[in-house]
């Protein structure tokens, strides 16, 4: 066997960098599982932070501790080439599995990593959970006040931090408000359709003859 043949192949060394949430905490990660969320990739090439402790990169305020692991645990499956649509459906089923707080918290952070794949995912779990319910439970799902009119809940609410919770409740509460609007109208018709004309039979033949501004028509040529 050649010298070459005989060499021992050595494990290509990792690179890592350096990441730093809100509350000072800071840990390493992978280069190749970090680089998968595109703020922080962008952090990388355009400034060089990340290299050490020192120069960590510092992230969003809704990216803590906990929601950066798992936004983590996402990163290190996807990023891996080769997997099947349903090894990765199958893993984004069970990854989505945690209660509405948290599922929020996760689409917040998410979205502030600008981590689209995850953000469209968590969304759409969140729709799911929120689809067919009033705006009173929504509004209860979410801890959102509860002190106002029907149509004062279904306005759109104001969204400085541009959160992903608040875009997706302003859209379902635009459909909403779209099917108030047409409930209120068929009930305006149906309360029209059920006036009666109580005006007597000679009043009636009044207005047919003109005598109250109506249009005048020769009765006696009327068949029944």
């Amino acid at each position: 066997m050649s010298e070459a043949g005989m060499a021992v192949v050595k494990p290509q060394m990792k690179s890592y960098i350096w990441l730093q949430t809100a509350d000072g905490s800071i840990q390493q990660v992978e280069e190749e599982v970090a680089m998968f969320c595109p703020m922080i990739c962008r952090e990388i090439m355009q400034t060089g932070m990340g290299s050490s402790k020192n120069y960590a990169i510092s992230l969003p305020q809704r990216v803590n501790p906990a929601i950066l692991g798992l936004i983590l645990d996402y990163c290190r499956f996807h990023q891996v080439p080769g997997r099947s649509n349903k090894e990765r459906k199958t893993f984004d089923e069970k990854f989505i599995r945690m209660d509405t707080k948290r599922l929020c918290e996760l689409t917040s952070a998410a979205d502030s990593l600008q981590l689209k794949p995850l953000v469209d995912l968590t969304s759409r779990a969140l729709a799911r959970i929120i689809e067919g319910k009033t705006p009173e439970e929504i509004r209860e799902t979410f801890h959102l006040p509860d002190d106002l009119t029907e149509e004062e809940k279904l306005e759109p609410l104001r969204n400085i931090t541009d959160d992903p919770r608040i875009r997706l409740l302003n859209r379902l509460y635009a459909r909403k408000r779209k099917e108030l609007k047409e409930r209120e109208k068929l009930k305006d018709v149906e309360v029209e359709e059920e006036r009666a004309d109580d005006r007597s039979v000679e009043d009636l033949l009044s207005f047919i003859n003109g005598a109250d501004g109506g249009m005048c028509v020769d009765v006696s040529s009327l068949s029944c």
